[in-house]
């Protein structure tokens, strides 16, 4: 009898605003209690993105301490004034249970891993639903993260790392993200990505490609 060979090898999942709530909502709140122009933190992290204080703080190249300073020193330059400690608040961002159901369905029949651009000891050690994301995160073949490999989503180099780490082709995997321009690189190397706007529609999307009778 002829074995037929499942499409893919692996799920990669993005962390917040996949898994967790959209820590750009949180922005947005937080640019509405602050007077701020809507997507304020969104321009200030789009400027100079590959060596501004955020891409470096999330490559673990600036500590907390030196990060704000210079990311309240890059936003006055842009004429905003901001608290960078605030901006730091909206990052931990809430479970979304559906899609935590999502990756344990997925482990069991995929290898799982998770890419994330984070802050050394913030992301994955939130108070916040701490004991729920200890046990999500056993479900995982692997965790890449920014803050300890020293490279962030979009370097391709970020995707080729979890790839080599999981030993598959990037042909061979699913990639879920909330953002385009992270989407871009890995769907360029071969990956079918879902960007991920309703956590529900990104569900059926990857369950059509994952569970197809």
């Amino acid at each position: 009898m002829q074995t037929i060979r499942k499409p893919f090898d692996a799920v990669f999942f993005d962390f917040g605003g996949v898994i967790t709530s959209s820590p750009f909502d949180a922005f947005a709140a937080y640019e509405e209690r602050a007077g701020l122009a809507s997507s304020t933190i969104r321009t200030i992290n789009a400027t100079n993105p590959d060596v501004n204080a955020w891409a470096r703080l999330e490559r673990n190249q600036l500590s907390l301490s030196q990060f704000i300073p210079e990311f309240e020193k890059e936003a006055a330059e842009l004429g905003f004034q901001v608290d960078a400690r605030e901006v730091l608040g909206c990052l931990s961002g809430s479970l979304r249970p559906t899609m935590v159901e999502f990756v344990q369905r997925c482990a069991a029949h995929y290898q799982v891993a998770l890419l994330t651009n984070n802050v050394a000891d913030h992301v994955m050690n939130s108070e916040r639903d701490g004991e729920e994301v200890a046990q999500l995160l056993g479900c995982f073949s692997a965790v890449i993260e920014s803050s300890k490999v020293g490279k962030r989503k979009p370097d391709p180099e970020f995707y080729e790392l979890a790839c080599t780490t999981l030993g598959v082709e990037p042909t061979r995997v699913v990639f879920l993200d909330d953002l385009g321009i992270n989407l871009k690189p890995a769907r360029a190397m071969g990956m079918t990505t879902i960007k991920v706007e309703d956590p529900a529609a990104a569900i059926r999307a990857a369950s059509r490609l994952l569970f197809a009778d």
